[in-house]
């Protein structure tokens, strides 16, 4: 029998077509393989029959009849994994700069995820069993603050606060260049890239993109930003800093500078700050994450 996964689209996915949104999430399956699932009826959104094209709304749970060769068991691992807080609904993480969230192709164990069910009692089983109480991600390379939902109640709270922005999201990041001045904001639409699969970018059709970001220190040939996210598109601070020329400090794939500055394998880029409504207590939470050493030594560096 064919196991079936839910997933739940999130306000940074959405507006993706239906069978880009299930290879991208369930990628032991290509985008051919997932056509063909979803031609046989095998792919529903909110359990109805849609087609490939469909275009995925924050909110859908979208059921996939994986075939049984796929079927994927997961393992508790014992995982380092800085907890700042948990209680009976949410548990807040530091995730570390080169952690995966949650298994996928050439990522099936030594993640987050394998990490969360080893030290954490209950998960969310809102996004299936290969993204057990994850509401929101990280890329593999962006450390820093996250929650994650224990129970299936939080899980749909967590989840419409990041539908409706009002969960408030702040980063650091050291870009390229030299920004003059000390506020401001990118608004430009964000999607799939037209000639890289793998990539995002500014596209005319794509969903709405705000970024808010203040200099908080300018170096020679470099700034230190704060970024506030005012949506949650997929890459969203890497794509927006490149497309007004100055990317990510070793960004792999929106940067054309050197990506060995500093030493550097991956982008300078940390999740500093999540704050959000409890989803019982109705209390507004903050927790924020210290940058990791190896940017405070490139701060140390420069300064």
């Amino acid at each position: 029998m064919p196991d079936i996964e839910t997933l739940l689209v999130t306000e940074e996915m959405e507006g993706e077509r239906l069978d880009s949104f299930v290879s991208d999430n369930l990628e032991d399956l290509s985008r051919s393989a997932v056509q063909n699932l979803i031609k046989a009826g095998r792919v529903r959104v909110d359990e109805k029959i849609v087609k490939a094209s469909y275009r995925v709304k924050t909110g859908d749970s979208v059921q996939v009849e994986v075939p049984e060769l796929q079927a994927i068991r997961l393992e508790p691992q014992n995982i380092d994994l800085p907890i700042i807080y948990q209680d009976e609904d949410l548990v807040v993480v530091d995730k570390p700069k080169g952690m995966v969230v949650h298994p996928a192709h050439g990522n099936w164990d030594g993640t987050m995820v394998n990490a969360l069910l080893y030290h954490i009692k209950d998960l969310s089983g809102i996004n299936g069993e290969l993204r057990p109480g994850i509401v929101h991600r990280l890329d593999k390379d962006t450390s820093g603050v996250m929650v994650a939902a224990k129970n299936d109640r939080a899980h749909h709270r967590l989840a419409e606060q990041i539908r409706v922005h009002s969960i408030n999201r702040e980063y650091i990041a050291l870009v390229h260049g030299v920004i003059k001045e000390k506020l401001g904001r990118i608004d430009a639409p964000i999607g799939r890239s037209t000639t890289d699969r793998k990539k995002m970018a500014v596209v005319k059709d794509g969903r709405e993109a705000i970024s808010d970001y203040e200099v908080l220190q300018r170096y020679p040939n470099y700034t230190l930003v704060k970024v506030k996210l005012l949506t949650g598109r997929t890459h969203q601070i890497r794509v927006h800093f490149a497309y007004i020329k100055h990317a990510v400090v070793g960004d792999p794939l929106y940067s054309s500078a050197n990506r060995r500055h500093f030493n550097l394998d991956s982008q300078a880029l940390h999740a500093r700050l999540l704050g959000f409504v409890h989803p019982r207590s109705g209390e507004y939470m903050e927790f924020e994450s210290p940058l990791p050493q190896y940017f405070q030594d490139i701060l140390d560096q420069l300064n």
